[in-house]
């Protein structure tokens, strides 16, 4: 009897462009790469892309940063440790001006200058993903789908409303969902084939075949007139001379996820979508489940002590209490109230103060009294007794930024 040889499993490694500006969400990135901003109280946004890809069990994972990068590198460094007797690894690259004296210039250009990173490892297939977006991906999936078609790039895209797709980088498709076009923020989206009214909307991950990756990567760095940008020059080159297909990430399906969290994206580049993403994990029902024991989503923290609640004198109404929150380890909510809320790791909400739909980064200090509503509090800030903010609109814009209605108080804030 004829017995049927096993294919061996490809050779995968994994790249995460980490080194956006990410001006957008300024002034959160005043001082800070934008893959490194502390979301849902404990967590870094890079953490999600690391975690989708450890879940799916791709282990080799590269981290490329350039702005602004130390608090990333060392969130990495300390909480991202893999067994290096396995030969496993997520290691932080900095930018290290391999192909000349200029910082990278766009998404392709980073890969450019790290191509040492690809042929060291010399494997068959690359993940290219972002390093700043929200969501559950058994990378796996789309890993078969690729070499099902055996393809030579294959990208993640989310159908969306034709009227919401020109802002994003639309993938125009044939019947077999293979690319025919590539336009960013179209004017007219190009419809999914048999779904009108529904466009295809980029989400910045790729999985390339090697050689091919390479390539494109050296032709692109030849063109004086190129943005070096994975959307605006790599993939529309590629239209029409390789096979391009394109992978729903409708489809994809992780363990444990419920059927209200399949194709959930978010792309937090504003401060008011960074706002809603953090209000999206506070919901009695939430649409995206940071609870799910089988796809945990992973990070670093400090050896700090269960969060504290203290103070339960309801006549004077002193006491320490949430509602519909997150609040991480080491916080004291000390005869204050906190509703629809996120609170990062440190953070003190003292007697008869009110905190609601608002974030607060790692050590925020609330003082007495204080009132704060639809704001972000950036790291160590100290609010004094009696403070308002998010009431008095004039009066936020003089001494804050604000964006989109939320009040955003920087790091560093030293109030008068």
């Amino acid at each position: 009897m004829a017995t049927s040889r096993r294919v061996p499993a490809p050779h995968v490694l994994a790249i995460v462009l980490a080194g956006g500006e990410g001006k957008r969400l300024w002034p959160l990135t005043a001082d800070r790469a934008k893959p490194a901003v502390p979301i849902g109280g404990r967590y870094r946004l890079v953490d999600f892309v690391l975690s989708n890809f450890v879940n799916s069990g791709l282990l080799k994972i590269k981290v490329l940063t350039q702005y602004m990068s130390d608090s990333l590198i060392t969130h990495i460094a300390r909480g991202w440790r893999l067994p290096a007797l396995l030969d496993l690894y997520v290691e932080a690259v900095p930018a290290q001006q391999r192909r000349g004296r200029d910082w990278f210039k766009g998404s392709a250009d980073a890969l450019y200058q790290s191509l040492n990173v690809i042929t060291d490892e010399d494997p068959d297939l690359v993940c290219v993903f972002g390093g700043d977006h929200i969501y559950k991906m058994d990378v796996q999936q789309m890993l078969d789908f690729h070499l099902e078609r055996e393809a030579e790039l294959t990208i993640s895209a989310l159908p969306v409303p034709v009227a919401a797709a020109s802002a994003f980088g639309v993938i125009g498709v044939n019947a077999d969902w293979q690319m025919v076009s590539f336009v960013e923020k179209p004017a007219v989206p190009p419809e999914i084939p048999g779904r009108p009214g529904w466009a295809l909307a980029s989400m910045g991950n790729y999985i390339f075949r090697t050689a091919t990756l390479i390539e494109e990567l050296k032709h692109d760095a030849e063109g004086e007139e190129s943005a070096h940008d994975f959307g605006r020059n790599i993939l529309p080159s590629m239209v029409g001379h390789k096979r391009v297909f394109v992978y729903d990430f409708t489809q994809n399906v992780v363990p444990g996820m419920h059927e209200r969290e399949r194709g959930y994206w978010r792309d937090v580049g504003t401060i008011d979508s960074y706002w809603q993403a953090n209000l999206d994990l506070i919901q009695v029902v939430p649409v995206f489940d940071l609870y799910n024991p089988r796809w945990p989503v992973r990070t670093w923290t400090r050896p700090l002590p269960p969060a504290k609640f203290v103070f339960a004198d309801e006549q004077q109404a002193r006491v320490g209490i949430a509602t519909d929150s997150l609040v991480s380890e080491g916080c004291v909510i000390s005869g204050g109230r906190i509703d629809r809320s996120v609170l990062g790791p440190q953070v003190r909400v003292n007697s008869y103060s009110h905190v609601e739909e608002s974030i607060l980064l790692e050590g925020v200090d609330v003082g007495r009294h204080a009132r704060i509503r639809r704001a972000i509090i950036d790291k160590g800030v100290r609010i004094p007794q009696g403070e308002t903010i998010g009431f008095d609109p004039a009066e936020d814009e003089r001494r804050f930024s604000v964006k989109e209605g939320i009040v955003v108080v920087p790091k560093g804030y030293r109030f008068d």
